[in-house]
């Protein structure tokens, strides 16, 4: 039985079901987000004095770690790309450099993590450092989950590739809207977190 719309766009929404699905589940995230930054910006405000990040945290490692993420934003289109000019191979080589940006994102967050456990800063030490820890931990658990996503398109679930184009494209479309929004998540946590 073939499922309608996950190919053809829905005429009530101009929108194939897979695509509207992460846009109801990215507006769930956004508000998620959305309480954790109004949370910040709360605490904050109220606090009689607040440290600056960038004095404690590690800024180079966190502006690698931006470029690391937008050049991961930059993959993931171009890996959809290459599906719409049929070009698997370049799809397999774009999505995997995607891949190992996540990689490379989550490998710089350890150690940035596991510097500050050796120097006894805990979510428990202050406010600054549990809004700290809560934010990026939310935030690289999102970026851990879309890169089993991507993992998975660019492994097993390539096979789909054969069987329907069309549709195996969509998903990379898909997975690309939610990739991008991790990506945009990590813009506003960095200047908030390290740079004020």
């Amino acid at each position: 039985m073939q499922i309608p719309y996950t190919s053809e766009v829905r005429p009530d929404t101009g929108l194939y079901n897979g695509k509207m699905g992460v846009w109801l589940f990215l507006a769930s995230e956004v508000m998620l987000f959305g309480a954790l930054f109004s949370s910040y910006i709360m605490l904050r405000y109220g606090a009689a004095e607040w440290p600056r990040g960038s004095e404690l945290l590690n800024v180079p490692l966190a502006t690698l770690n931006t470029v690391v993420l937008i050049s991961s934003s930059v993959t993931m289109v171009l890996s959809w790309a290459a599906l719409k000019m049929n070009n698997f191979l370049k799809y397999r080589r774009y999505m995997g450099l995607t891949i190992l940006c996540a990689i490379i994102f989550l490998v710089i967050k350890s150690f940035e993590y596991s510097a500050k456990f050796h120097h006894h800063l805990y979510p428990s030490t202050s406010t600054f450092f549990a809004l700290y820890f809560t934010l990026t931990g939310i935030h690289a658990l999102h970026v851990i989950g879309g890169l089993v996503i991507n993992l998975y398109h660019w492994g097993p679930g390539a096979k789909w590739w054969k069987k329907d184009p069309e549709r195996f494209t969509n998903r990379i479309e898909v997975s690309g809207l939610y990739w991008h929004f991790v990506d945009l998540v990590w813009i506003f946590l960095f200047p908030v977190l390290y740079l004020l």
